[in-house]
């Protein structure tokens, strides 16, 4: 992955005041048409916020549900290019601060999908010492404990250390969260239609990033506790999966666990346990104990390593389907392509057919 070059300088949002007020009602009315597809919009954004609300406290933090929590925000970044096409809101039409802003938050969005890859990356590196280690206890031979003790030592140094580029990200996090504060619509029902829907996937990804930001990071400093008013459909089911979930990690930095991930944690409970046995000499008694336990490590491995390539494959898709609306953003603006349209009397139409080919596309990523 690779950040797209940002046509526009890094601008200043609101100061962090109130960065989550409801959309100005003042102004043209969506007319009911408009309205219906905004609901439909928001009520597949609670609907999706729901299904993320784990059923037991077990599944937070694991690569399962951090993969469908990422599909999940893919899914609703596609729903606002479908919300889009069904407005007939061109990007030509566009007031120059929406495109600003999308820009903007699309940068971020890739900036932290690079830092979640280099993670995950990282840790399937770390991953590689622990199936050293397994190689030297296949033999259960004493003089192979040794380069298994050092493998495993590999593997927890390797996984304490701390990732720079999450340490940037949560900076990135932190700019991300001043983007809630989107412009105000003046005149355009359309317009208030877009911000309203930006501002529900602004809060599920700054959610979902905050959360694996935290996680990566080994820290609780940047989960955050966002306030969405009342007046959004969707705020009751976003507060119910907030709550849980901050809540439940909170309470996994506090006990002082080797890591707040599942998968993580499970391989060092296996490292736990043979290390008494490997540090020793492994005699018939101990055999027994030694093979179960080395199965247990095997497992551990196994699902970390399946885990990160099931959630390196739905970072990658989010990434792709940003990249992508923003290189379709860009390319609409270029005045080329612009006084072209012009000429030949074919604005709209060029612009919100790439629209509705785009979300094809899209669409057909999150099928697959």
């Amino acid at each position: 992955m690779s950040r797209a070059q940002d046509p526009h300088p890094n601008k200043s949002f609101f100061p962090f005041g109130n960065p989550f007020r409801m959309i100005s009602p003042k102004g043209s009315r969506l007319s009911p048409q408009q309205l219906t597809i905004l609901h439909e919009f928001e009520a597949k954004l609670a609907e999706r916020l729901r299904k993320l609300t784990p059923k037991s406290k077990d599944e937070i933090l694991s690569f399962t549900w951090m993969t469908s929590a990422m599909a999940s925000i893919r899914e609703t970044h596609s729903d606002v290019l479908t919300l889009i096409a069904d407005l007939e809101l061109p990007v030509t039409d566009w007031d120059d601060k929406w495109k600003d802003v999308y820009l903007d938050i699309s940068v971020k969005l890739l900036d932290i999908c690079n830092a979640f890859s280099s993670e995950i990356s990282r840790l399937n590196q770390s991953n590689l010492s622990v199936k050293c280690a397994l190689h030297s206890l296949e033999s259960a031979s004493p003089k192979h404990f040794i380069r298994a003790c050092s493998s495993l030592d590999s593997w927890r140094q390797l996984t304490n250390s701390r990732n720079p580029r999450i340490e940037k990200c949560l900076t990135v996090l932190d700019d991300l969260v001043g983007s809630l504060d989107l412009p105000k619509v003046k005149n355009s029902a359309k317009g208030k239609a877009l911000m309203q829907a930006m501002y529900g996937v602004t809060v599920q990804t700054v959610f979902v990033c905050s959360v694996f930001a935290a996680a990566f990071s080994a820290s609780p400093k940047k989960l955050l506790n966002l306030d969405v008013a009342d007046v959004y459909s969707w705020a009751p089911a976003f507060r119910s999966l907030q709550t849980f979930v901050n809540e439940e990690i909170r309470v996994r930095f506090s006990s002082g666990r080797f890591s707040v991930l599942n998968e993580l944690e499970a391989i060092d409970a296996s490292v736990k346990e043979l290390y008494p046995i490997i540090q020793g000499s492994v005699d018939t008694v101990k055999m027994e104990s030694y093979q179960h336990n080395v199965h247990k490590l095997s497992n551990a491995s196994g699902n970390l390593s399946q885990g990160l390539d099931l959630l390196a494959k739905e970072v990658d898709g989010f990434f792709q389907v940003v990249l992508t609306s923003r290189d379709t953003l860009l390319s609409n603006l270029r005045p080329d392509k612009i006084v072209n349209e012009r000429v030949h009397g074919s604005k709209n139409c060029s612009v919100y057919q790439v629209l509705f080919g785009l979300v094809k596309i899209v669409q057909v990523c999150v099928n697959e």
